[in-house]
């Protein structure tokens, strides 16, 4: 069984922010680059956020076209089960994955996989949950931390980055979150594909360089 082939996908300004020291988000990329971003969710097979972003911004995860569009699964990694019942995502087409006992949340799907050694999903366990599930490609979409123990097992393929000319400051909430890198040798490199504006934001399309675990 072949894990998914992982994409992911950021939104920032140019210091490579993706909210400000409050937390607001909406919008740093224009309706161009948000509308690209619906494509590539209705091009996914599943859409996952940590639990942080569900609970900082109570989205919906779903797609969002003149067209209408396929919504994939939507996934959450949430160790402690901190999703309310309420949130907009518990509900059925939605998967959260914990490290605790499982229990209901609204009318999510709530499945146990195996933690990492700091108690979260480990992200070899749910890339083989999700390929049990016949799910070939994720999208992950953050936040920080999430997107940083994907970098960091080395399982992002490809991403598709938007970037707004604005820049935030130390001060705003980053796009990644702590890889730990002593040496440049150490870090993910990749290779850009294609760079597209789309009004004022510029659209990169990269892939990991090496070859895929």
């Amino acid at each position: 069984m072949s894990r998914p082939h992982v994409t992911w996908k950021v939104a920032t300004s140019l210091d490579g922010r993706i909210a400000t020291s409050s937390g607001e988000s909406r919008w740093i990329t224009g309706e161009a680059a948000r509308l690209e971003g619906h494509r590539l969710r209705a091009a996914s097979d599943a859409i996952l956020v940590g639990v942080e972003t569900v609970l900082a911004d109570d989205p919906r995860l779903t797609t969002r076209l003149p067209d209408g569009g396929r919504d994939p699964l939507r996934v959450i990694l949430d160790s402690k089960l901190r999703t309310p019942d309420f949130a907009r995502v518990a509900a059925p087409g939605t998967l959260i994955l914990t490290t605790s006992e499982p229990r209901p949340v609204g009318g999510a799907e709530v499945v146990r996989v195996a933690a990492n050694p700091h108690g979260r999903p480990a992200v070899e366990a749910v890339l083989a949950e999700l390929g049990a599930r016949g799910v070939s490609r994720l999208m992950v979409e953050g936040g920080g931390r999430v997107a940083a123990a994907f970098v960091s097992a080395g399982a992002v393929d490809a991403i598709e980055w938007f970037r707004a000319p604005m820049l935030l400051g130390a001060e705003g909430r980053p796009c990644l979150g702590l890889l730990a890198l002593k040496r440049l040798s150490d870090a993910p490199r990749f290779r850009r594909l294609a760079a597209e504006l789309l009004d004022d934001d510029l659209w990169e399309r990269l892939e990991r360089v090496g070859a895929r675990d």
